[in-house]
């Protein structure tokens, strides 16, 4: 038994070592490398803090682009999806009721030109990012609100599209928190 204790002991006092101390040692001096020290890309307007760039917000303000729903509230303490089913009858109608309210406030926009982004939440509840073509499907309630030309806003879109990694890994994509601040400054 003794032949068996032994190297069980000593392996989980290895792997303890390994795992609890080395290895988060190792990862905490990689984001001491990172601009922020490791604590996520920081979004400031005037020096001060309004959110972080790679967490999803809530926006709901007309006159502010839109973000993907959140199943959790964008709370990134409980990220994760809702863990419904395609075919849930709830699921089903919180997605109608998100087309709904998205109809409401963008009465120039036809049911079938919704990207479905705009209604489904993404798998960690806290996707920061949007694709082009949600943002673009925005603009007519913007500009309304904020008696801005549409082609400043889709300009606005445009310089803030970040492209595939290499033009081939990934999709283009915007982070609505740096759009919404890009579009504030417009408007100043």
């Amino acid at each position: 038994m003794k032949q068996h204790i032994f190297p069980a002991v000593k392996l989980s006092l290895l792997s303890l070592v390994v795992f609890a101390i080395i290895y988060p040692a190792i990862i905490w001096l990689a984001a001491q490398a990172t601009p922020n020290k490791g604590k996520g890309e920081v979004a400031t307007v005037n020096g001060k803090v309004v959110g972080y760039a790679n967490e999803g917000q809530n926006f709901s303000q007309d006159k502010y682009f839109w973000s993907r729903p959140s199943a959790v509230g964008y709370n990134a303490a409980g990220s994760g999806g809702s863990n419904k089913g395609p075919n849930n009858p709830d699921y089903l109608q919180q997605v109608k009721e998100r087309l709904d309210t998205f109809l409401v406030h963008n009465p120039a926009v036809k049911r079938e030109q919704v990207p479905v982004e705009m209604i489904t939440a993404s798998g960690s509840g806290l996707d920061p990012d949007i694709s082009p073509e949600a943002a673009y499907i925005q603009v007519k309630r913007i500009a309304t609100i904020r008696e801005l030309p549409e082609t400043g806003i889709k300009n606005l879109i445009d310089k803030n599209t970040e492209k595939p990694l290499l033009g081939l890994f990934g999709t283009s994509k915007i982070n609505v928190l740096k759009l919404n601040i890009a579009l504030d400054k417009l408007q100043r």
